[in-house]
């Protein structure tokens, strides 16, 4: 049994206990591997990180473990940690190749960044949804990098921080473009997920195992594909502009106007079915999504 994670507050205590150089900031470092190999004395180890990390690639073919998984970097990649995640040390010294980037969330602090960094999904994602790269969006992103570790080899004056939280808020913008590209380059993939997902819906109805399960929910739906929920809903609003739980409204939407065709049930029967606790509640959710009360679409179907 693994014992209980080594938990850093800082990024000077991490970089102290694995061996490797103090940051030039105490809020931000870069770790070239290629530089600087970190010692391998907790291999296995899981440490939890109160602040990021970005971990950069560019040509291991290897899998590179965090948290509980592993991840196929093949010809290089990005893969992220956000703050009170977990992260594993491996033995192979193979894996530290490439760069490592982390910063501290206070290094946003009065910066319009702390509030928007939320919207950069990727650091929620699982290990297996990391960042594959072209050629041409290594040399982007490695650029980047190299400018951020310029920045810190740089005398500080009172400039540095804003530059260096640019420089950050380049590269997620970066990696925002190029997942945005990773979904619909890999849109088989990506549709084989959203099949998935609509037969589950549509098995979860069709039964009828709402009326005991109560409407599915992202978190639910994202066990069931083995994804985790900000992938799946951040996938969705690249391919077809809905979340996952706009997605899931709408599956129950076309379940609710198919099922109150039929005379034998009530409003509130469907409302049961489809796993709303009140009627009140699938009453406005349908309304709000359709326009029109559900006694208003009943009507529709039977005008005279």
């Amino acid at each position: 049994m693994q014992g209980q994670p080594v938990v850093f507050n800082n990024i000077s205590a991490l970089m102290q206990r694995v061996g490797l150089p103090g940051p030039l900031h105490p809020l931000i470092t870069l770790v070239n591997y290629d530089e600087n190999k970190p010692c391998l004395a907790d291999a296995g180890s899981q440490y939890l990180l109160h602040f990021y990390k970005i971990a950069f690639k560019l040509n291991f073919n290897g899998k590179a473990k965090y948290g509980p998984g592993s991840y196929d970097f093949r010809d290089g990649g990005l893969a992220f940690v956000g703050p009170n995640q977990l992260v594993e040390l491996s033995d192979d010294l193979e894996e530290h190749e490439g760069y490592a980037l982390y910063f501290h969330p206070d290094i946003f602090y009065k910066h319009p960044l702390a509030s928007r960094i939320h919207r950069y999904g990727f650091f929620a994602y699982s290990v297996s949804e990391a960042l594959f790269l072209s050629e041409k969006e290594k040399g982007v992103i490695k650029a980047v990098f190299e400018s951020i570790a310029t920045e810190l080899g740089t005398h500080t004056d009172h400039f540095s921080l804003d530059v260096l939280v640019s420089q950050i808020e380049l590269l997620l913008h970066h990696c925002n473009r190029f997942y945005n590209r990773q979904f619909l380059t890999r849109n088989v993939v990506h549709h084989d997920l959203i099949d998935q997902m609509n037969a589950f819906l549509n098995e979860r109805f069709e039964k009828k195992e709402a009326l005991v399960k109560g409407l599915p929910t992202t978190q639910e739906i994202a066990e069931q594909l083995k994804v985790s929920q900000r992938y799946l809903s951040d996938m969705l609003k690249s391919l077809t502009g809905q979340t996952t739980q706009q997605h899931i409204h709408l599956k129950m939407v076309e379940k609710a106007k198919e099922m109150m065709g039929s005379d034998s049930l009530t409003t509130a029967d469907v409302a049961y079915a489809l796993g709303f606790e009140h009627p009140q509640s699938f009453n406005k959710l349908f309304k709000q999504k359709t326009g029109m009360s559900p006694a208003a679409f009943r009507k529709s179907l039977n005008p005279n």
